[in-house]
Parts: structure tokens; C-alpha cells; sequence
């Protein structure tokens, strides 16, 4: 409305053109009122109009509302209603089966309850049965007891009596018993211990004889004795006398350089070298080639060609030791013992070389064990080891087993080398296996025809000493070391020695032997007891 009393004085206005004036404004203002009343008027009628739909659209939804909900309680309990049905009916169910399983508890307790009075009958009648047998037990017990105090009396009677006839008491006659008793005990444990030898030694002998020459011949080598002496090749017999030098001053400064004697006498072509020490005696050896080579021969040039052999000697025992244990592959070797091992190379003992005997006895122990099933590598390293304190027992003091064994320890060696190194010579007793066939090996190299050779003197004196230990048993009439050491022959007084105590002195002299004497292998000890009976007709 208020738009169309608008229009209205635009268009009063429009049609006076030019000649309206502020007259005509008037007008204009009074449409443009009118215009407001009405649109006004009009607006509150509109919103009337609105607020009374809007009424009666909201009663319309409330009424809808109302029967929608109605509808949803109807259904809700229905709904609720079957469900109460249903759960009521699965505890009725469930009730039923409680019920059913209780009684089927009660039927299983009634049934046990029934076995367990018949049980507890069984029971009582037991009970009263065992009790019935104690009594007859304890019945003939008090009768049994009366009856050994009346033998124990009679027993005592016959004692008396046996003393009275016997003219013995009898402690006398326990003693004399017990004596007998432990004679034959004696025979009996002779002779098993007879028996039980022969058969170990069928059955061990044959195995063993197969295992050692199995391993002997897996391992045969040539020997060759080494000497302490080594000869150096002149030219011409002239350079002995610069080889001595003016008042001796050069074989003075050589002996003195390298520690060995040089000996220069009329044999043509040639000086000795000589000294314990092989390596030692190779430096000089090597040196003296050296200056007899160079013609230089003065102390200032001795000095600088013995520490130069020296080097070469060092260098030329480690590299001995590195292909040896190459050759026998052995691996993670501590770098001083590489060292030693390739100082034995230089060791002799009996004039026989270390290093080769230490190989040969890694080979053997290898093929034992491997023979018994065992570990061959260990046995190897074990008897490659077993000598190296050899080549410290110049340098420290104490046996070489105790050296090798704490050098082997320091070096971080596994327990199985070290005790092998320290029990080969039975210095103490071995701890495994390995140990016992690191002595075996060890002897069987050292017995082999060739292997060593001693001096005359100390074989004879190895042989009387057998003897004699076989003299210092009662009873042994004559004792004869035969076969180069090998064997031990006594013959014993048939008369004071009988066949028991035979086995007993034969036993004794071999352990006797074994404590007090070193001897490579095995020595035999052979009892002969002879009952001669001389009787002449006339």
C-alpha cells in the first residue's frame, strides 16, 4: 500500500509538469500518509492471518503427533509383551534342565555313597582279618623267640664242649678260621684277577695292535740323528789362519757374538762348530759362510754379519713354524707359540729333532683318535704341543712339561692341550682322554728302531737299574734285563714264593718301575716260578 500511495504522488506530480509548484507537494505528502496507513493496516491483517495458520498447523501436528505415539506404545507393548513370553519360556527351559542335571548329581552321590559303604565294609572285614593275622604272627614270634634263646643255649653248650675236645678257645679257633678263609680268598682273587687278564688281553690286544699299527703306518718316516757339532767348508786351509786372526781376536769376537766354540785343528778343509744350542750353532754357521764368502773378516764385520744371520734365523724360525702348522692344519695359534714351534726345528733330544718328533706325534695322536671316534684336530694340536717347552728349558728353569704347559696356559691354549702338555711325562695325571694318547704317541715315536740313540753309559745303567729294582723284592733269586730294556726276566724261590704271591711281586715290580724309571715304551715283566724235584737212583 505504501508503494502504491507512493506511485500515486509521482504520477499527481508527473501530470502537473512544469507548473507544479510547492503547492503541489502537498498533495504528494498526503497520498504518501495514506499509503503508509494503508500498508500498515494491511501488514497487521497478513500477520494476523499468518499467526492463525500457524495455529492451526501446530494443533494439526500435535494431533499427528499424538497418534503416532499412541500407535508406538501400542506396538512397544506388544513388542515388550512378546519378549516377557520369550524369556520367560528360555528360563523356564533353563530351570527345567538345572532341575534334570541336580537330579542326575543326586543319583551319581547316591551311587557313590553306596560304594563307599560297600568299600568302607570291605574295609572293616580287612582290618579285622589283619589284625586276626598279627596276632598269629605275634603268637608264633613269642614262639620262634623261645625257641632261638634254646638253640643260642645249646649252641653255647656245643661250644664248650667243641673247645674241651679242640684243646682251642675260641678266639683261637676264629683266628685259625679267618686265616684260612682269607687264603683261599686270596687264591680265589688271584686267580679271577688271573682270568679277567687273560681275557682283557685277548680281547684288548688284538684291537690295540690294530689301532697303533694302523696309526704307525699312516705316519712312517725316515730318521736322522742331528748332531751338536757342525763342520763349515774353507776354501783353502790359508783362511783358518785369518779366520783366527792376529793374536785370535777374530774367533774370539765370533765366539763371542754367537756363544758357540769354534775349533780349528789340522783337519784339512774344514772347521768345527760346536755347541748345545742348535740355534746358536746354525748363526755361527751361517755366519762364518757369510765372511768366508765376503773375505772381510774383522770383529766390526763379524758383529754386523752375526746380527744379520741372527735376523735371518728369526725370520727363517718363524716361517717354520707358520708352515707347519700350515702343513697340519691348525689354526688360531698364538704368534710365540708360531715362534716356538719353529725354534724346535733347532732342539734335538737323544739326536733326535724335536720339531719333526712333535710332527710325527701330532700325526699319531690324530689317527688314535680318530680310530677311537674322538677329535682328531684336538689330538693333533695336543701332540703337536706336547714337546714345546723344549725350546724354553735352555732359557728357564724347570722341566720342560711345567714350561710348555704354563707358556701353552699364558698363550690361552684350550685345558685339553695344556694338561696333554704337562701329563705327558706323568708329571700329573692326565685329566682326558687326549692326554693318555698324547703319551701314547709320544712313546711309540721316541721307541721306534732309530728314533733316539743314548750314550753307552746311561743304557747300561738303565739296564742295572731294572735289575736291581727286581733284586729288591723278597724271594726274587735272579733278575736279567734282556732285549735292550724291553723285557725284565725274574726268577723267584719256588719254595718261599707261591703262585699267588707270584702274581702279586710281578705287579709290584712293573708299578715300581713305573714310578722310579723313565724309559721310552713299554718294559715286560716276566715272573718265572719253577718247582725242580731231584731224586737219584743208586
Amino acid at each position: 500500500m505504501f508503494a502504491v500511495g507512493y506511485g500515486a504522488s509521482i504520477f499527481w506530480i508527473a501530470a502537473q509538469g512544469n507548473d507544479a509548484g510547492p503547492s503541489m507537494w502537498l498533495p504528494l505528502f498526503f497520498f504518501f500518509f495514506i499509503g503508509i496507513v494503508i500498508g500498515i493496516g494491511a501488514t497487521l491483517i497478513y500477520i494476523r492471518a499468518v499467526k492463525k495458520g500457524f495455529a492451526n498447523e501446530a494443533e494439526r501436528l500435535l494431533e499427528d503427533a499424538k497418534r503416532d505415539a499412541e500407535r508406538i506404545r501400542v506396538e512397544a507393548k506388544l513388542q515388550t509383551s512378546e519378549e516377557s513370553k520369550r524369556t520367560r519360556d528360555e528360563l523356564d527351559r533353563e530351570r527345567r534342565d538345572f532341575n534334570d542335571e541336580i537330579k542326575d548329581r543326586e543319583k551319581r552321590l547316591r551311587s557313590k555313597e553306596d560304594d563307599l559303604e560297600h568299600k568302607v565294609k570291605h574295609l572293616n572285614r580287612g582290618e579285622r582279618a589283619l589284625l586276626d593275622k598279627e596276632k598269629k604272627i605275634q603268637s608264633r614270634q613269642s614262639k620262634l623267640d623261645h625257641l632261638e634263646s634254646e638253640l643260642q643255649a645249646k649252641i653255647s653248650e656245643e661250644l664248650v664242649r667243641l673247645e674241651e675236645i679242640a684243646q682251642l678257645s675260641r678266639q683261637e679257633a676264629e683266628e685259625r678260621l679267618l686265616k684260612k678263609v682269607e687264603e683261599e680268598a686270596q687264591l680265589e682273587a688271584a686267580n679271577r684277577i688271573k682270568k679277567v687278564q687273560e681275557k682283557l688281553n685277548e680281547d684288548q690286544d688284538e684291537l690295540t695292535r690294530e689301532i697303533l699299527s694302523t696309526s704307525i703306518q699312516r705316519c712312517a718316516v725316515s730318521y736322522t740323528s742331528d748332531s751338536l757339532v757342525a763342520t763349515v767348508d774353507l776354501p783353502n786351509d790359508d783362511m783358518k789362519g785369518r779366520i783366527i786372526g792376529r793374536e785370535g781376536r777374530n774367533i774370539r769376537a765370533i765366539e763371542k757374538a754367537t756363544g758357540v766354540d769354534v775349533i780349528v785343528d789340522d783337519t784339512p778343509g774344514v772347521i768345527v762348530v760346536s755347541c748345545f744350542d742348535n740355534v746358536r750353532r746354525e748363526i755361527a754357521r751361517r755366519a762364518l759362510a757369510k765372511l768366508i764368502l765376503d773375505g772381510r773378516i774383522h770383529p766390526s764385520r763379524i758383529e754386523e754379519l752375526v746380527a744379520q744371520t741372527k735376523k735371518e734365523v728369526d725370520d727363517d724360525i718363524r716361517e717354520t713354524g707358520k708352515k707347519t702348522l700350515i702343513d697340519l692344519n691348525i689354526h688360531n695359534v698364538h704368534n710365540k707359540l708360531v715362534k716356538l714351534l719353529g725354534r724346535l726345528k733347532y732342539r734335538t733330544s737323544y739326536g733326535q729333532n724335536v720339531l719333526k718328533h712333535s710332527v710325527e706325534v701330532a700325526y699319531l695322536a690324530s689317527a688314535v683318535a680318530g680310530e677311537l671316534k674322538l677329535n682328531s684336530k684336538l689330538a693333533l694340536r695336543c701332540g703337536l704341543f706336547h714337546d714345546i717347552g723344549k725350546a724354553l728349558d735352555h732359557e728357564i728353569e724347570g722341566g720342560h712339561p711345567a714350561i710348555g704347559a704354563d707358556t701353552a696356559r699364558r698363550c690361552g691354549e684350550r685345558k685339553e692341550v695344556i694338561n696333554s702338555i704337562a701329563a705327558h711325562h706323568e708329571d700329573v695325571p692326565p685329566e682326558s682322554i687326549y692326554a693318555v694318547i698324547s703319551q701314547v704317541a709320544d712313546a711309540i715315536s721316541a721307541a721306534r728302531p732309530g728314533a733316539r740313540r743314548e750314550t753307552m753309559e746311561k743304557y747300561i745303567k738303565r739296564l742295572e737299574r731294572l735289575e736291581n729294582v727286581a733284586h729288591e723284592f723278597s724271594g726274587v733269586e735272579q733278575a736279567y734285563a734282556i732285549q735292550a730294556g724291553r723285557e725284565v726276566r725274574v726268577i723267584v724261590d719256588a719254595d718261599r714264593i707261591d703262585d699267588v704271591k707270584s702274581i702279586h711281586i710281578c705287579r709290584d715290580i712293573a708299578k715300581k718301575i713305573e714310578e722310579e724309571l723313565s724309559y721310552p715304551g713299554e718294559v715286560k715283566v716276566t715272573l718265572i716260578r719253577e718247582k725242580r724235584v731231584v731224586e737219584y737212583a743208586r
